[in-house]
């Protein structure tokens, strides 16, 4: 059954009943395709829009719907918006994106994504996207690479470390194992791929990752690793395994290290493009933006925990040392 959405108001308004919207002017809608209502998507997205000149509430509403963690209800969500005739589709997830596609050829779609929208069939090119679709993509080959490098850095003497990726968004699981795989040949590493695509599979990859005695682990972007980050950094203290992730959401529940781009600078940009898109930009003419910063951080608790010291290297490059 597909979760009601809501209207989200600024300055503390309510949200409409069906009848009162009825009675307003009509202002354009956009229908946001989530993954949980937990999410801090809406926020950073509205902040964009804010910027570009358009405020929830006065001149345009936002119809949620979230998946509740569920990926495979995406496409059924996606037709849902469409049946709404939303002006516009915003996604915060590569999987939100592909089914906002398949759903429509006609209404622009905004997305925000860890994958590389080309590589999945999101866009042509990121300079020309062409068609309906657009937006803000943070993740790149040369990115898995450099988060080994980093990894490696910290834990010198690993050599044999697994790489968690999540099944059920098989088209980024195999692309985030090809790219990790190829870096760690270069580098002379031995990669034991884990799959998890819920709590509990989550819980028997650790249990896994404890038999075989792996020196450090690698988790693949994925919304549903984004979720359930509490559970993986307390898994991963527990199984005293240093390791890496791909945003600072990680770090800040207690995961070793993170390097990659600000989510929350994504999905404001994601808002800017949305905004533009409805004043009359379209999204063919807008290429697909890219992040300028990455971001280190480093948790120094969880290192002392795990009894690694933080080589000063890595503590001059650190955006960020959580204390």
């Amino acid at each position: 059954m597909i979760r009601r959405s809501f209207v989200t108001l600024l300055g503390g308004a309510a949200a409409w009943p069906v009848a009162a919207q009825a009675q307003q002017p009509a202002m354009p809608v956009i229908g946001f395709l989530d993954i949980d209502e937990r999410s801090r998507f809406p926020a950073a997205f509205r902040r964009g829009l804010g910027e570009a000149g358009v405020v929830v509430g006065q001149n345009v509403a936002i119809d949620v719907l979230a998946a509740d963690g569920q990926i495979d209800r995406f496409p059924t969500l996606a037709a849902e918006l469409v049946r709404r005739r939303v002006a516009l589709i915003a996604t915060g997830s590569a999987p939100a994106a592909l089914a906002a596609k398949a759903a429509t050829g006609t209404i622009p779609i905004v997305f925000s994504t860890a994958s590389d929208p080309v590589r999945i069939g999101l866009v042509a090119s990121l300079n020309q996207p062409g068609g309906n679709v657009t937006g803000v993509s943070w993740l790149s080959a040369e990115l898995a690479a450099k988060r080994l490098g980093l990894l490696r850095e910290f834990v010198p003497a690993a050599a044999d470390i697994a790489l968690l990726i999540n099944p059920s968004d098989p088209t980024r699981a195999e692309f985030a194992a090809q790219d990790v795989e190829a870096a760690a040949r270069a580098n002379g590493l031995q990669i034991r791929t884990l799959k998890a695509s819920s709590a509990g599979e989550i819980d028997a990859s650790f249990a896994s990752l404890a038999r075989h005695r792996v020196d450090a682990l690698f988790v693949a972007p994925d919304i549903l690793f984004n979720l359930r980050r509490v559970q993986l950094a307390i898994l991963a203290a527990t199984h005293r395994i240093p390791a890496t992730y791909p945003v600072r959401e990680f770090a800040e529940a207690g995961g070793l290290m993170s390097y990659g781009a600000s989510i929350n600078d994504a999905l404001r940009q994601a808002g800017v493009y949305a905004a533009r898109i409805l004043k009359g930009a379209k999204p063919a003419d807008l290429p697909v933006l890219q992040p300028t910063k990455f971001e280190l951080v480093i948790n120094l608790n969880t290192a002392k925990a795990l009894s690694l010291a933080v080589p000063s290297g890595l503590l001059a490059l650190a955006d960020e040392v959580i204390e």
